[in-house]
């Protein structure tokens, strides 16, 4: 069974609680239980998993280099910010799908820039957790893609 990796930076905890005119009422709990079921549908198996702490996250893309088929990143403010976790992306060389809960181009200037996009094969911003669901479609859509290219 292919496995996903689906990682959440920081304040993503918050989810439900921090801003929820921006973000929502969902909690993070909630979010995972979407995307379990949503993935259980594409036949995938779910690592989702939340931190606040660069290290971690870039420790969890290098683990997922190995262990998973894809990634799905909500790196949040390290966005931004973080070459590390572009460095680990690229040398993990997975489909990786970005996410945002809001739609960042709406939003301050300095988050309209996204290291992550640099290497994300695709990004959905401003849908909501509805956002994590259609992400888990397109990745599932490029494993399948991938292992039928595999197997000619």
């Amino acid at each position: 069974m292919p496995t996903i990796f689906i990682l959440n930076g920081p304040n993503l905890n918050l989810l439900g609680v921090r801003e929820p005119a921006t973000y929502g009422y969902d909690t993070l709990g909630d979010v995972e239980e979407r995307c379990q079921t949503r993935a259980a549908a594409h036949g995938l198996s779910v690592e989702f998993r939340q931190t606040n702490h660069e290290g971690q996250l870039v420790d969890w893309i290098q683990e997922a280099r190995e262990s998973a088929d894809g990634i799905i990143l909500n790196a949040g403010a390290l966005t931004h910010t973080s070459v590390a976790v572009l460095d680990a992306l690229n040398a993990a060389d997975l489909p990786v799908i970005e996410v945002h809960l809001s739609n960042i181009f709406r939003r301050e200037s300095f988050r309209h820039h996204s290291y992550v996009s640099l290497a994300a094969t695709g990004v959905i911003c401003g849908l909501g957790p509805h956002g994590y669901e259609l992400a888990i479609e397109a990745l599932a859509a490029l494993i399948e893609a991938q292992s039928g290219e595999a197997a000619r």
